[in-house]
């Protein structure tokens, strides 16, 4: 009997040998992983995708190779991230515009397409003059803007309909008047708009205070306020439109991670958690703050939270700005 019973436990161990590498689950992650960023090279949310990048390559042992895939004002990249295979091994840096860019008819791409993994990055706008300006607080120019007439004023930041003409349609219908009462003159971005306000050709401009800062250290502009619910630490003495005019409004170009929908839950889990080390770590603090990037953390939940109040906020600017199609 005790001899049958040995060979029972050694059949049995060669049996759990041999199963063992067959249940085995293989080590996330086992290879390189690309992180698709929508936009171009060198912009503020190429820079974010890099250090975050560099920063998951550490913690997690594998590269995390980024890509820009441009084009279609951000439709290709964030297509590329939510068609690609959900095996955690395709991730990507979506932005507000996937908030944005189904109002406008030009993809059915929505946030709900997407495995949320983490919020990294929220920068707000800001309401930028001309260095000479008679304006010296954002309640002053407010009121020469109820004072004018439709069209008489120009602003700039972006594009037409991106966030930060959406920005300035917002602030305008808080205060009572309509999303085009200022004049929207497109651009390609918010450098050669302030470039273009600090020559005079502008009355304003709407877009982040780290996008103006250059122009603004070099004396050529002034940021009268921000778009925010709280003074971004990296710009103590820009106040927000709340603390100015009592107008709560707000509103951000944030920056977070996402995966192809569907993603397997542990893998969801395990980037999220690399993810909120990179972000408290001070390699990363050192480097948004040197240029003037607001951090704001979210986790999955929050993200997808944040999402789904940022889509409805734009999707009632843009409806009021005569951006909706469809």
């Amino acid at each position: 009997m005790i001899k049958l019973t040995r060979r029972g436990a050694l059949a049995a161990g060669a049996l759990a040998g041999l199963a063992r590498p067959v249940l085995a689950q293989p080590r996330y992650p086992a290879r390189p992983v690309q992180v698709i960023v929508p936009w171009g090279a060198g912009g503020g949310t190429d820079a974010t995708a890099r250090i975050v990048a560099s920063l998951l390559e550490k913690e997690m042992g594998q590269p995390f190779n980024v890509v820009n895939r441009t084009g279609g004002s951000g439709v290709v990249g964030h297509a590329a991230i939510a068609q690609a295979a959900p095996d955690g091994y395709t991730i990507g840096m979506i932005t507000v515009e996937i908030c944005m860019m189904h109002w406008q008819g030009l993809t059915e791409l929505k946030r709900t397409s997407y495995t949320p993994l983490a919020l990294m990055n929220e920068d707000p706008p800001g309401v930028q003059v001309n260095a000479g300006s008679p304006y010296q607080d954002v309640k002053a120019l407010s009121e020469a803007i109820k004072a004018s007439r439709p069209g008489q004023l120009k602003a700039s930041g972006t594009g037409q309909g991106g966030i930060w003409h959406l920005a300035l349609a917002g602030w305008l219908g808080a205060i009572g008047l309509r999303a085009d009462h200022v004049r929207w003159v497109p651009s390609n971005g918010a450098a050669p708009a302030m470039q273009d306000l600090a020559a005079g050709g502008l009355d304003l401009v709407t877009c982040s205070v780290p996008e103006a800062r250059a122009i603004i250290e070099a004396g050529r502009a002034r940021s009268l306020a921000i778009m925010a619910a709280q003074r971004n630490p990296q710009f103590p003495n820009v106040p927000t439109l709340n603390e100015s005019l009592g107008i709560t409004y707000s509103v951000g170009a944030w920056r977070g991670l996402a995966a192809p929908l569907n993603l397997p839950a542990p893998i969801a889990q395990q980037l999220t958690a690399a993810l909120q080390k990179v972000y408290n770590g001070q390699e990363f603090k050192d480097f948004m703050n040197a240029r003037g990037f607001a951090m704001t953390w979210g986790d999955a939940g929050q993200f997808e939270r944040h999402m789904e109040q940022s889509d409805a906020t734009l999707g009632a600017a843009m409806r009021e700005a005569g951006l909706v199609r469809g």
